[in-house]
């Protein structure tokens, strides 16, 4: 049932959204001269898929945690686009395809050991990788791998039903329109 409404909502959201996404990319265009920037993420069973989002980096900054990435390869663009979560639109793509749900844990990057093998110990790769999840809505993010896989277990044990699904989803929207 979550995959189904994972299809309508994203197919719904890029239709929708389709204008503004258009002039985000022609903004990110002349902010970096390269919009979209695609990076290696691990996914359900340690599959590596191609993850999307606009770029809010300068082109050629190395693939790493933002938290690990210089301020200064941010661009100004980039930083409103983070503010707002618009760089990540375009992963409506991924969850539409499949690689993704809107709600689960966040995908990581393939040079995160630490986190890797803590979300290999408590099994958090059997579960789609999404968008946004009970992580996110705590603030939590990928420089506290510990403490984020216990948060991620912690969805996972509570189940990702439809109830809790659209919950994510509305709190997320909610803490952006905040």
């Amino acid at each position: 049932m979550i995959r189904f409404f994972d299809i309508l909502i994203s197919l719904f959201g890029l239709v929708i959204l389709s204008p503004l996404l258009f002039i985000f990319l022609i903004i990110g265009l002349f902010d970096t001269g390269s919009p979209i920037y695609i990076q290696k993420r691990i996914g359900k069973n340690l599959k590596i898929f191609n993850l999307i989002k606009f770029r809010t980096m300068k082109v050629g900054t190395k693939s790493k945690s933002t938290h690990l990435v210089n301020k200064s390869n941010i661009t100004k663009m980039g930083n409103f686009f983070r503010k707002y979560k618009i760089d990540e639109l375009p992963q409506l793509i991924n969850v539409l395809v499949g690689h993704m749900s809107l709600v689960g844990p966040r995908p990581c990057l393939i040079n995160q050991k630490k986190l890797i093998s803590e979300r290999k110990k408590r099994k958090i790769f059997n579960a789609k990788p999404g968008i946004t999840g009970l992580a996110q809505l705590k603030g939590i993010n990928m420089k506290k791998p510990l403490l984020l896989s216990k948060i991620d277990l912690k969805m996972i044990k509570k189940k990702i039903n439809l109830i809790n699904y659209f919950k994510y989803i509305l709190l997320t929207i909610l803490m952006i329109l905040k």
